[in-house]
This record gives structure tokens, C-alpha cells and sequence, in this order.
């Protein structure tokens, strides 16, 4: 393939590595490649065995490189894991010219404002998302530059997480001889993957189950206004599984893939599957629903208290859209709605019939986040914003 300009999610979860590789064409984003690899030295979303991940991305790589004739130079990757943290942050400046005419180096001043932090020791900051501007009180403003004003403030959503496990992961993508051009929250990412505009505006929370991690994302008002990750996902429903079943972890999973529903429906059929060289493994359906349903209710019920924190419990107008390998459970749409009394549905990614699958929202957001990130032309608080976030994100990768 001829050298081209290419965009390269990479997408470390817990059971699985994903790469997608996107060619920027007139028409948008042409996904060209993707790549997935059962992971190891993943828990949790988080890298703890450093050396075995990049062993792991340099087969990956060296694959892609093969197949698609081109040496992929850097990634935008995900980050993952219950450590994560986000709190607001606010920048205030006087402005500078005499004219009182907001320039960029204000905005630029601003943003260094809102971008001083007193964390931890062992905790900092990876990846900000500007909110708005404010002009001497007046808020809501998305691009300040050119108005008239004394007083400039900027509002800020700030993601952090543990030191120590974002190294791991920085030094995992390092070791095997990747750059990192930015580095985005799973929750982020997959909202980026899958949800519009209007649903952004209207307010909606994004829920991404996966393996070992539950990611949710509020938006209101086109904002990011709340995000949580829960150490706990589809993995601990295949653990549910092997205990009320009384088999192994492969004989769950493989029973969750096949049998599994949310809700009970139906005639309690009894199944029967071979497990090898013992007697095979007989369980009613009811029974089986019983076990998955109590444990996705259980992470429902854990999104709701924080979606009750930031008093947005019953009151998204887009409702809950829910994404990631665990979304492909049958009628886990209806569980959601009894569970949130909200409109809910599945998220995929929009008009491209390579990337259907709810698990692929994460690395698809990530191609689009790199997108974002390296237009060189769009909405004022795009172009601009988006070279300061550049420069911003530099400071955090090693």
C-alpha cells in the first residue's frame, strides 16, 4: 500500500488488544486494518505486566506492518481502570490588549490557568477537556476570541489517574517502539465512537461494559460532565457462572456467549453441554438468566448511584446508551430500561458496517479523537483548541 496519512487506535482492555487503522481520505475516515489479540498482563484495564504488553503490541504491529505495507510510527491509546479520577478546574486572567479584544494568547493564558493542579505525589493529570469560556460573568461561550471583555475565564474537566499505572501503560506502548500521540479515557473514547451530537446536547450517559471494567461518560450541553470507571464487568458475570454452575471459567464463558440472557422469557428448557470427558454439564435456563441478571442488575444499580451523585438519576433526555462486548447480551436493553427508567439503547459505531460490533466503540473513538486532534482546519474552538490540547497533551507523555 502506498504511503498515506494513517490514524492508529490502539484499545489495551483487559481480555482483548485492539488496533484499528484508519486512512484519511476526501470522503472521512476509511478504516483500512484492525487487529484484534487475546490480552495478558491486563488487569482490570490496567497494565501490570509491562514487558508481556509489549511483547504482545510488537507482534501486533509487526503484523500490521506486513499486511498493510507501512510502518505505523504512533498510537492514540486508551486508558483505563478504576484509578481513574475527574474534577473540574477554572482558570481566571485579566485581558491583555488595550482594546479589550480577547486575543489567542489570552485564551492560551487561560488555559494554562485552569490547567494548575495540587494533586498527590502519586496521582496526575493525562487529559483535559474544555467546557467553555467566560467574558467578565457571561458564560456558555465556546470561542471567545475577537470579543470584547476585562475579565477571561476558562472551565475545564480534568482526567487523572495513578502514576504508577499510567507509567505502566505509557512504558508497555513505548517499549514497543510506538509513540504515544495522545492518550484518551476508555469512556471518552467510546462515547467519541458512538455517540452524536444531539445526544451530547440533550444529555446522555454512555455505559461501556467490558471485560473487567464498567466506564460510564455523562454529557450535558455537548460537555463531558461526570466520568466513573467500576472494577467490575463481564468477567465477573462468566465468574458467577463457574461457581452457581459448578464448572470451569472456559465452560462459563462459553455458556454466557451461547445461553445467556438478561431476562427470563419462555419455557424453563433444560440445556446440556458436553465438557469434555465428564458427564455433561445439565442447567435450567431460568437458572442461568437468574445468575446474569442479578449481577448486571448489580452494575446498573452501581451506575445509578452515580448518576444520583450528579443529580442526573432518571433525568437524561437521551437516556443510557450502552456499548462494549457485554452490550451483545440479549435483552440487556430491557433490563437497562427497567433498571434506569430511561429510553436506552445499543451504540455502535455510526455508518460503518466493518466496525458494527459494540466492542469496537473504544478503538473507533480513538481513531476520531486522533482525528480531532490533528485537523488543521474546523471551528474556531476546534482549530484552536485542539493545537493547545496538542501542546497540552505533550507535557503528560513521557
Amino acid at each position: 500500500m502506498a504511503s498515506n496519512h494513517l490514524i492508529s487506535g490502539l484499545d489495551i482492555g483487559t481480555n482483548h488488544i485492539k488496533v484499528l487503522v484508519a486512512q484519511e481520505t476526501p470522503q472521512g475516515l476509511k478504516p483500512i486494518f484492525q487487529i484484534q489479540e487475546k490480552s495478558r498482563g491486563v488487569r482490570r484495564g490496567v497494565v501490570v505486566e509491562v514487558d508481556l504488553v509489549s511483547q504482545i503490541l510488537a507482534e501486533i504491529f509487526s503484523k500490521i506492518k506486513k499486511e498493510i505495507g507501512q510502518k505505523i510510527e504512533g498510537v492514540y491509546v486508551n486508558v483505563g481502570g478504576s484509578h481513574l479520577f475527574s474534577f473540574p478546574s477554572r482558570g481566571v486572567i485579566s485581558v491583555s490588549r488595550a482594546d479589550q479584544r480577547i486575543s489567542e494568547e489570552d485564551v492560551s493564558r487561560v488555559l494554562q490557568a485552569a490547567q494548575i493542579f495540587s494533586l498527590p505525589s502519586n496521582k496526575e493529570v493525562f487529559f483535559t477537556l474544555p467546557k467553555e469560556f467566560i467574558v467578565d460573568g457571561e458564560g456558555g461561550i465556546k470561542d471567545p476570541v475577537g470579543l470584547k471583555g476585562v475579565r477571561l475565564e476558562a472551565e475545564i474537566l480534568a482526567v487523572g489517574g495513578f502514576s504508577p499505572y499510567l507509567n505502566n501503560l505509557s512504558q508497555a506502548v513505548l517499549n514497543a517502539d510506538l509513540e504515544i500521540l495522545g492518550m484518551v479515557p476508555s469512556a471518552v473514547a467510546s462515547a467519541q465512537g458512538v455517540l452524536t451530537p444531539q445526544q451530547k446536547e440533550l444529555g446522555v450517559a454512555l455505559l461501556d461494559i467490558g471485560a473487567g471494567t464498567t466506564d460510564l461518560a455523562v454529557y450535558e450541553e455537548g460537555d463531558l460532565i461526570h466520568l466513573a470507571v467500576l472494577p467490575i464487568g463481564a468477567n465477573n458475570i462468566t465468574n458467577d457462572l463457574a461457581i452457581g454452575l459448578k464448572t470451569d471459567i472456559e465452560i462459563a464463558e462459553r455458556i454466557k456467549i451461547e445461553y445467556g440472557f438478561c431476562v427470563f422469557q419462555g419455557s424453563n428448557k433444560r440445556e446440556k453441554i458436553d465438557v469434555g470427558e465428564e458427564e455433561p454439564l445439565v442447567f435450567s435456563k431460568k437458572q442461568l438468566v437468574k445468575i446474569i441478571e442479578a449481577r448486571v442488575s448489580q452494575i446498573f444499580k452501581e451506575i445509578n448511584k452515580e448518576l444520583k451523585k450528579i443529580g442526573k438519576e432518571k433525568s437524561l433526555p437521551s437516556g443510557v446508551v450502552l456499548t462494549g462486548g457485554c452490550a451483545k447480551l440479549p435483552k440487556i436493553v430491557e433490563l437497562a430500561k427497567r433498571e434506569f427508567k430511561l429510553p436506552v439503547k445499543i451504540g455502535k459505531p455510526p455508518k460503518k458496517r466493518e466496525l458494527s460490533e459494540p466492542s469496537l466503540a473504544t478503538v473507533w473513538g480513538l481513531v476520531l479523537s486522533g482525528e480531532d486532534l490533528e485537523k488543521e482546519k474546523g471551528p474556531s474552538f476546534g482549530k484552536g483548541f485542539i493545537n493547545k490540547l496538542k501542546k497540552f497533551f505533550k507535557i503528560f507523555i513521557p
